[in-house]
């Protein structure tokens, strides 16, 4: 009897053709039929597929499956265009929108040029369409309101008489349901925002022209909301849902928005619940491009952004589909977000699938009721862009089980009965697994010991200008590593063991660990659980289908094609994903902040990635005769690849005009002035406020501008109301790393005052504090409790004070044209202890992002020092400390 440390050998069962004796091939010696070792491992090596067979077929299906990929990323618009959408038109509305420059929330770009273009294109829709069966009215709102939200932390926005543009379409006889569309024109400070979001307003215009002159009355009624204040996180459309009359009667919606620039826009959000939304998308949408994956992924928090979908979720609870570009995130938010960047093919597709889906859902019954309908999740997905397949998530758990059913029968049979003909046990199964686990592990350590070491030698984001370098590097030490690991295994561990039982039972493996995987997922109630059922059915159906093959001839030609010809559709799906995470993830790793490693986030996405993809080729490490070659190829290619990153060869960033990719820093030329408890000024300085936002801080910028060093970084101040900096959002979490270096005083024209108006105690013991402020259109309030004191009401959102960033809070305050000044109050109650230093500190920064006070002389000149590959985004801020 074997004792429990031994490794159970695994015996192959007398089949045809002689592929295995009743003994090992592992042990070679003469057997009972007089044949030597060297004949043994022949007829062996027989049935095994050679090395430079095996890394070519895999090699070259990998290749053409990302090719592909590739290609139906490239083909935008399929088939011919129905004509009904005019990207021309749209093209023409949205240069004329860019052409004003940056548009931020209370400049006379966004406030007056903007909106009179809109309505001037409106009106001319409304006249000709004058005569036709629909009534096209027009509303511009002016909205005061403030709220909470979990964003970035969680922090409170108040904004006072931002622009909306409503636009409702109905038939003359009235409707009483209405669908709405939203995008929004506004942009950040600094970028002209073509993208991000002029395009989808300029799509909006031509499909809102198309729905007019339509010569059959529609059924519903459609709001085309223009919203004016969305990167002022989200506050247009809070105004609307909340406060405009014709938002009762809005039963759904779909949201136009970007992270990236031109390509294909994918639905990555839908719900909540409402099936019939995803439903009504799959059978009108012209050109589909979906991903419950997307989905989940989002809204798990994941991405640090957000979109207008979170405020007509939870302030309108209406269900809704969210649509975004997401190619070329690079230059999201810069300078380089022009109109000559987006295709018109670009727009043509979105033009196409959003005329199609609002023409589908307002002449659908269900839009009437849609809270009839809201029962459940619905899985969907595209595939190549193609075909959109979608189906209700308790179909999707039925399917789930039944491959789940199938695989446990699968191997059951093979390893835990007995009688069968391959019943080997579950020892050598969870062994097997084991080793799997173990290989994952090393190699996902070995790899994040690289992107340390790239790390430590200065070499940080080599790969944000050349991205494949980081696959030569990452990708082919996870490789190396697991096809080293694997080999070990196949000599070593398991050395007197048949390859072609290995190989089997590796295959066994992969399953095993993809349906575990689907389990845990189906368990979770996730609709991604998809994803491990394809890679799961797919390989199954496959390997049952080439059994007789592999009985007869092993590792054949014939069989390895076979195989990889089986698993191509879930693999081709699997790859798509794979590039949607890198797409996006890859350039938020450019704006991700100076606290997180992205070298080590990037290895851990590549070496996760590399793990999934090759888990059922690597059983081809053990039908493969031997694997020398591959892994001195592999190892070449990352010591070459190290040796350049090392060197310094591979520079992270560009201004090449074709594909940019540029640093972003930001500059706020500031004067902070801190008063104490008399109102007194206490200390008062002046400088330029230096921000990275990615990790390689000023690193490469010192070399082009010396006095930006680390002799000029500053350290938080932690008794101070965040850190005694302006920041424009509460992301102090993120970027750590602070310059300031010393400069001249601010003189705004237009300058902040900031004053208490009363101070009053309560009955109840707490305090209420009246203050006023006047200012410009972007403002941020600080507010620290000192020494036990308790902030327990205040003006904002529903009275209660929300999201205390570690002791603080923070207020986001916006306003467009002719604003009054910004009145509001809180109550505090003061510690019994009391102290010295006051009840709490309140900060108050102004932000000139637009005008004669956005720039300085000295920030200008410094912005002109800046290298062309860097996006130094600027205005002018003052910081004032209060404490009472």
């Amino acid at each position: 009897m074997e004792s429990d440390t031994t490794v159970r050998r695994i015996k192959l069962h007398n089949k045809q053709n002689n592929v295995s004796t009743e003994g090992n091939y592992a042990h070679y010696g003469q057997d009972r039929n007089g044949y030597t070792d060297t004949d043994k491992k022949s007829e062996v090596n027989s049935y095994l597929l050679r090395e430079g067979v095996a890394a070519v077929l895999v090699v070259s299906f990998i290749f053409v499956l990302w090719g592909l990929v590739h290609l139906s990323l490239q083909q935008l618009v399929l088939g011919r265009s129905t004509g009904e959408f005019n990207a021309v038109r749209a093209r023409r509305h949205l240069e004329s929108i860019t052409s004003v420059g940056p548009r931020p929330v209370g400049s006379e770009e966004n406030e007056v040029l903007t909106v009179r273009y809109l309505l001037a294109e409106i009106e001319k829709i409304r006249e000709e369409s004058k005569n036709g069966p629909h009534t096209v009215t027009v509303d511009v709102q002016r909205p005061t309101g403030s709220f909470s939200i979990d964003f970035l932390g969680g922090f409170t926005s108040f904004y006072d008489k931002v622009t909306n543009i409503a636009v409702k379409i109905e038939p003359k006889s009235g409707a009483n349901h209405l669908m709405l569309a939203n995008c929004h024109f506004d942009s950040v400070a600094n970028s002209p925002g073509a993208s991000d979001d002029a395009v989808s307003c300029a799509v909006m215009l031509e499909v809102l022209h198309s729905l007019a002159n339509l010569s059959n009355p529609l059924r519903h009624g459609v709001v085309f909301l223009f919203n004016g204040a969305e990167e002022n996180v989200l506050q247009a459309s809070h105004g609307f849902i909340t406060q405009h009359p014709w938002a009762k009667q809005v039963r759904a919606f779909i949201n136009l928005e970007a992270a990236g620039v031109g390509g294909k826009e994918v639905v990555f959000q839908t719900g909540p619940e409402n099936p019939w939304l995803v439903q009504a998308y799959v059978h009108a949408a012209k050109h589909p491009f979906a991903s419950v994956v997307g989905q989940e992924v989002f809204q798990s928090g994941v991405i640090p952004s957000d979109t207008d979908f979170r405020i007509y979720r939870d302030f309108g609870n209406i269900p809704g589909i969210d649509l975004a570009f997401i190619e070329n995130g690079y230059i999201y938010h810069t300078k380089y977000d022009t109109a000559d960047r987006i295709l018109t093919d670009s727009i043509q597709r979105a033009g196409d699938n959003i005329l199609a889906v609002l023409k589908h859902l307002v002449m659908s019954e269900k839009l009437a009721d849609a809270s009839e309908y809201r029962h459940g999740n619905m899985v969907f997905f595209d595939l190549l862009g193609v075909v959109v397949v979608a189906y209700p998530a308790r179909v999707g758990t039925i399917i789930n089980c039944l491959v789940c059913m199938a695989t446990f029968l699968y191997l059951g049979k093979k390893y835990v009965m007995p009688s069968s003909a391959g019943g080997r046990g579950v020892r050598e199964l969870v062994y097997a697994v084991g080793v799997a686990l173990l290989s994952w592990l090393v190699t996902l350590l070995s790899v994040l010991i690289v992107a340390l070491l790239v790390t430590l030698l200065g070499r940080s984001m080599f790969w944000y200008n050349h991205f494949y370098a980081s696959i030569c590097l990452y990708g082919a030490a996870s490789v190396g590593k697991l096809v080293l690991i694997h080999t070990l295994a196949k000599n070593l561990y398991y050395g007197s063991v048949q390859r072609l039982e290995l190989g089997e039972l590796f295959f066994d493996v992969s399953l095993a660990l993809w349906c575990c995987a689907l389990v845990y997922l189906t368990q979770r109630g996730l609709c991604s659980a998809y994803v491990p059922m394809l890679m799961v059915a797919f390989p199954l159906a496959t390997k049952l289908l080439l059994a007789r093959e592999f009985k007869h001839r092993g590792a054949s030609v014939k069989y390895a094609v076979c195989f990889l010809f089986g698993i191509a559709l879930p693999y081709v799906h699997f790859m798509f994903l794979i590039w949607v995470v890198f797409e996006i993830f890859t350039p938020i790793l450019g704006r991700s902040g100076t606290e997180i490693p992205p070298d080590v986030v990037l290895a851990s996405l590549i070496a996760v990635g590399t793990f999934l993809l090759s888990s059922y080729f690597m059983h081809f490490v053990y039908l493969a005769r031997s694997t020398k070659w591959i892994l001195a190829v592999l190892a070449s290619v990352f010591a070459v690849v190290f040796l350049l990153v090392a060197c310094g060869v591979f520079f992270p960033y560009s201004s090449n005009p074709s594909s940019p990719r540029p640093k972003r820093v930001f500059l706020q030329h500031t004067t902070r002035t801190f008063h104490g408890l008399d109102g007194q000024v206490e200390y008062k300085d002046s400088g330029l406020w230096i921000n990275s936002f990615d990790y390689t801080a000023m690193k490469h910028i010192t070399p082009h501008i010396p006095e930006i060093n680390d002799t000029i970084r500053r350290r938080c101040q932690e008794d101070l109301p965040f850190c005694g900096f302006p920041w424009f959002l509460p992301i102090k979490f993120l970027v750590k790393k602070n310059w300031y270096l010393p400069a001249e005083e601010v003189s705004p024209k237009s300058p902040m005052e900031f004053r208490l108006l009363s101070r009053e105690e309560k009955e109840w013991g707490t305090i209420r504090m009246s203050f006023e402020a006047k200012g410009p259109s972007h403002m941020s309030l600080y507010l620290r409790p000192l020494h036990g004191s308790t902030l327990t009401r205040w003006s904002f959102g529903d009275g209660i004070p929300q999201f205390d960033l570690s002791g603080e809070y923070f207020i986001f305050y916006s306003h467009g044209l002719e604003a009054p000044a910004w009145n509001f109050w809180f109550e505090i109650q003061p510690s019994d202890s009391g102290s010295e230093e006051g009840m709490i500190s309140v900060a108050i920064s102004s932000h000139h992002f637009f005008g004669e006070d956005k720039l300085t002389p000295q920030l200008d000149l410094m912005l002109q020092r800046f290298p062309l590959w860097a996006f130094p985004s600027s205005w002018v801020s003052t910081y004032n400390l209060y404490r009472y």
